[in-house]
């Protein structure tokens, strides 16, 4: 494992914690966003507990590579999808880039990680 293994986890991993917290939490406005995206309260919380929790495998992914390729593909599905549904909603591209600069995130942890 290389020090850029860790940066790269430490980055992709705080997006989906900021932004699992502030769903689970309903800060930042989530509950309204949730409306808007056509989920219930409770299924956009647990969006957020799956986010947290994938969060945690990329990190602890750093000790063991089969949990590191299972948390970033499922984050990786994670970010795509809530690209998907902020333009299939009207955000644009502005609601959309937070999801996809997480997802390149990932991308760029999974190929760094697979090649250490």
């Amino acid at each position: 494992m290389t020090a850029l293994t860790v940066v790269l986890a430490v980055l992709a991993a705080l997006p989906f914690t900021v932004f699992g917290l502030a769903k689970v939490t309903g800060r930042l406005g989530m509950l309204e966003r949730a409306a808007h995206l056509g989920f219930t309260e409770a299924a956009y919380r647990r969006i957020g507990v799956l986010e947290i929790f994938g969060a945690a495998g990329l990190l602890v992914g750093l000790a063991f590579p089969v949990i590191r390729s299972a948390a970033a593909g499922c984050l990786l599905v994670l970010a795509v999808s809530g690209a998907a549904l902020h333009l299939r909603s009207g955000d644009g591209s502005k609601g959309a880039a937070p999801a996809l600069v997480a997802a390149m995130l990932v991308v760029l942890y999974g190929v760094v990680g697979a090649n250490t």
